[in-house]
């Protein structure tokens, strides 16, 4: 079997974040991949290690939220033949109050031999903070220690 270009397996990505968090998202991952989140809330890690970490935090996701569609999809190739970056808009649903989300997304993706070595995904916190109904954990997390 031919092994997929790096637009084909961010692609295959995200299909499955369409309806997701699901595990089968980790599976697209080298063992030792990095995981970024540069613009994650205050007190949550902006870097996660290697692909089982990954799967945890999937599994934790898929307790809180569903995720409903991927749309408005753009893959663009770079210079670098394994590096891609996506920009999509992920809309779902918070598990515990039904309440919709939609968050755009932009990711730049490491792809070698088949499988995402590295990621950066930039969003916006606040679509998060909002939808889950933590703006009063927000605000503290920003005011502790001034």
């Amino acid at each position: 079997m031919p092994v997929l270009t790096p637009y084909d397996v961010v692609a295959r990505l995200l299909r499955l974040t369409a309806s997701g968090p699901c595990e089968e998202m980790a599976d697209l991952f080298a063992e030792d991949a990095v995981f970024e989140f540069p613009f994650q809330l205050p007190g949550r890690a902006q870097e996660e290690q290697d692909r089982e970490t990954f799967r945890a935090h999937l599994n934790a996701g898929a307790q809180l939220q569903r995720f409903e569609s991927v749309d408005d999809i753009e893959i663009h190739r770079t210079t670098d033949p394994e590096t891609v970056i996506a920009e999509y808009r992920l809309q779902g649903r918070v598990t515990a109050t039904g309440k919709q989300f939609t968050s755009r997304v932009v990711m730049v993706a490491r792809v070698r031999d088949g499988l995402i070595t590295w990621s950066r995904n930039y969003s916006n916190p606040l679509d998060s903070v909002i939808a889950f109904g933590v703006v009063d954990d927000l605000v503290a997390g920003l005011t502790a220690g001034t």
